[in-house]
């Protein structure tokens, strides 16, 4: 079955207050596995960064509504977000006054906050977006909602980060999937997060990543397929503040996203990522819009 996006995004609408506050206590299930039909686990951390991983109750995958994290204590952002994507049962939630706070459940000192934001051109940006994390039941959509406001799931953007790319391909990956590809059951999970470099530019004493990837994993057709991408930035300086501009957009086999990122990704991605058509990043064109992805 296909759907326009624009017909998923606006599937079940439902314009309820965004004043909905949930308890942090309240139990999170995360990122299903199982979502798919097919199990498709977590990425890991490589041993070379395994000590830099934060640990919440012993463990460094962090749990949220319909999407966990696993942070990093030196640069104090998500080092990956994995989250689910439910087409059939997205809800179209306001987030007027909604705040972006740090999660209580871990020590504020850990998480990159509002200083890094006040009064400068960078965006809190979604690594998850919030339109893919409202669905299921009403209840879920709205703990969602509140969810996807933490700082943990927050990284620096400039404020015209998800339009600087040709025809906006980085903002709109996920519609595009929708719109190009019959999906199974309207699931789509997806992985992203920033890719961390030695020599990342500091601002305000916070090293900004200048890199994002972003994994979509899917069904056609009863097919299991993983598609990767990176997005670049050439980082400028404009007075005291990085100028983040210039971005581009790759589609990049799975093996080179797990070297740029030292993480580890599942057998069945790796093996549905390795597309033969893809060159390495070095030896391709950017995307120029959502029509040249191979899906």
């Amino acid at each position: 079955m296909q759907l326009d996006a624009t017909a998923i995004w606006k599937k079940a609408f439902d314009m309820a207050g965004s004043t909905h506050e949930t308890d942090p206590s309240l139990p999170r299930s995360g990122y299903d596995p199982d979502f798919l039909g097919t199990p498709v686990g977590l990425p890991s951390l490589d041993p070379s960064i395994q000590d830099d991983a934060l640990l919440w109750n012993g463990k460094e995958t962090i749990p949220y509504t319909h999407f966990s994290l696993s942070m990093s204590q030196t640069r104090r952002f998500a080092r990956w977000v994995a989250w689910n994507i439910d087409g059939a049962s997205i809800k179209l939630i306001s987030r007027t006054n909604l705040t972006f706070t740090k999660d209580p459940r871990l020590p504020a000192k850990t998480q990159i906050g509002n200083e890094l934001y006040d009064d400068n051109r960078l965006d809190r940006g979604h690594i998850a977006r919030r339109s893919d994390l409202l669905w299921g039941t009403m209840s879920e959509a709205q703990q969602a909602n509140t969810d996807s406001f933490r700082y943990t799931n927050i990284t620096p953007q400039m404020d015209d980060f998800n339009q600087s790319s040709k025809q906006g391909v980085w903002g709109r990956l996920e519609n595009a999937l929708f719109e190009d590809v019959d999906v199974q059951n309207l699931r789509i999970s997806v992985f992203g997060g920033p890719i961390f470099h030695a020599d990342d530019r500091e601002y305000r004493g916070v090293a900004l990543p200048a890199e994002y990837w972003k994994l979509l994993v899917f069904q056609e057709q009863g097919v299991v397929k993983s598609r990767a991408f990176v997005l670049t930035q050439n980082l400028e300086h404009l007075r005291e503040i990085p100028m983040l501009d210039e971005f581009r957009v790759y589609q990049i086999t799975v093996a080179e996203l797990e070297e740029r990122t030292t993480l580890h990704f599942p057998a069945i991605i790796q093996r549905t990522g390795a597309l033969t058509s893809v060159r390495s990043l070095g030896e391709r064109s950017p995307l120029d819009g959502a029509g040249d992805i191979v899906w």
